[in-house]
Formats: C-alpha cells, sequence, structure tokens
C-alpha cells in the first residue's frame, strides 16, 4: 500500500468531515478554461461542436494532455493521440492571452463558503491538476485582503502526479498535506471525474452543478449536490456532516 492509497470507500461512511478539499475551475473561479480549449480548436475541428456539455464529460479535471486527447477523441478528429501535443500548446497559449486579459471571475457563494469553512478552524487545500490555477487565484482578493490562493493550508495544484483525475492521487496527496486522513474530507467538484476521484479516495463528494447538470454528478456518486454553496448547511457542517440547508 502506497502513501497515496486510500483506505476505501466506506471508511468515508464513518467519518467525521474537518477538512474541505476545493478544486478550483468551476468550483471556485469562473475561469476561461472553456473558451480557451474551445477557441484553440481552429485548424483541429470545428470550434462549435465544442459544447459546455462536452467540455464536462471529457476535458473538465483532467490534466492537460489528457484532456486534449479526450477533446479531439470525442470529436472524430484523426491521430487525436499525435495531435493533441499541438492542441494542448495552443490551448495553452490562448489560455494565457485570455487570463492575462482578465478574464477570471470568483463565485460570490464559493468566496463566502471558503472564508465559513475556515471560521470553522478546518484545513482546506486547494487540488485542481490545471497548472494555471495558482496564478488565478492569485488574482482574486478576500474581504480579509489576503488573495485567494494564500487562504489555503495546502496547495497541490498543477503537481506532475502519474493519474489524473477520475485516479484520486491528486485529492489523497491533498489529505496527506493537511494532515487529515481521507475519510475526514469532504472534496468540492464540478465534474464527475472529478466526483469519481474523491469516492475512489474514500472521501465525501461534494457536486457543484452550476451548469444545471446535478444529473451526472449525482451519477458519479456524490453525496450532495448543490446549484450553489450557499445551499450547504453551515451549521451540519459545523458539527461534520454534510448536508444541504432545509428551506
Amino acid at each position: 500500500m502506497t502513501s497515496l492509497e486510500s483506505p476505501g470507500v466506506d471508511a468515508a461512511r464513518s467519518g467525521r468531515l474537518t477538512a474541505g478539499i476545493f478544486d478550483v475551475d468551476g468550483v471556485l473561479l469562473a475561469s476561461p478554461h472553456e473558451q480557451a480549449w474551445r477557441e484553440a480548436l481552429v485548424g483541429f475541428a470545428e470550434p462549435r461542436l465544442f459544447t459546455t456539455a462536452m467540455y464536462q464529460a471529457h476535458v473538465a479535471g483532467k490534466p492537460r494532455l489528457s484532456g486534449a486527447r479526450a477533446a479531439l477523441e470525442a470529436l472524430g478528429v484523426p491521430d487525436a493521440d499525435q495531435r493533441s501535443i499541438h492542441y494542448a500548446e495552443c490551448k495553452q497559449e490562448r489560455l494565457e492571452e485570455l487570463i492575462k486579459a482578465g478574464n477570471i471571475v470568483a463565485f460570490p457563494d464559493a468566496l463566502r463558503f471558503v472564508q465559513a469553512v475556515m471560521t470553522l478552524g478546518w484545513p482546506i487545500a486547494a487540488a485542481s491538476s490545471s497548472k494555471n490555477a495558482n496564478r488565478m487565484m492569485q488574482s482574486i482578493r478576500l474581504a480579509s485582503g489576503q488573495n485567494l490562493l494564500d487562504a489555503f493550508s495546502a496547495n497541490v495544484c498543477g503537481r506532475d502526479l502519474a493519474h489524473g483525475k477520475p485516479n484520486p492521487d491528486i485529492f489523497l496527496l491533498a489529505a496527506q498535506e493537511l494532515r487529515v486522513a481521507p475519510a475526514h474530507c469532504f472534496v468540492a467538484e464540478d465534474a464527475p471525474a472529478g466526483i469519481e476521484a474523491a469516492r475512489a479516495g474514500g472521501m465525501t463528494a461534494l457536486g457543484v452543478a452550476r451548469l444545471h447538470d446535478a444529473e451526472p454528478l449525482l451519477a458519479s456518486g456524490a453525496d450532495l449536490v448543490v446549484a450553489s454553496l450557499d445551499q450547504v448547511a453551515l451549521d451540519s457542517l459545523a458539527g461534520g456532516d454534510l448536508r444541504r440547508q432545509s428551506t
């Protein structure tokens, strides 16, 4: 058993939550990743065919090269494996242009939720496969004056791991650096691959369905799905349980 292996999903059902792990794109930030992937398709495939549903199903949450290959394969592009390297490079160039232009917005509910979890005294980690996540979070200021990246007790964004989501390695590494057992962590994710990774790591999976896509998140095993993080019951969370606010 390696240091990143999970004790199993059953352990998550008996663990009281004491820490949080957050994906970045789609959970904390409305970043231009999807736009960059779509616009970089010129010369590979028709960009209009790259829909939000395709992005969520095949690309979101995956490392750059894996996402590029998955997108080209889903679009039926010949020699997708070989051409994915160039497509990934084109996407990164376009993304950097969009970041420089300031096309990054934080979700207000996410900032409120992060600050609420911090108020509980819980350690929190940022865990995104994107190597651009740190730079984007540094551009966002919290009410306290610190930038969003500095709010996290641990940061494993953009690490070079052997396996990307839906493999749980990135979340297990985050739990390890938080010094919290996986069974005591919740993971906030907006992509099915991320939900699968959280469950594979024996963690509680919180799905964030900002795109009215609750069904695939539930199908992937999310323990709770919300359209906004404001819907999470903070009083229950303080007691270590993840629930929706009662209406």
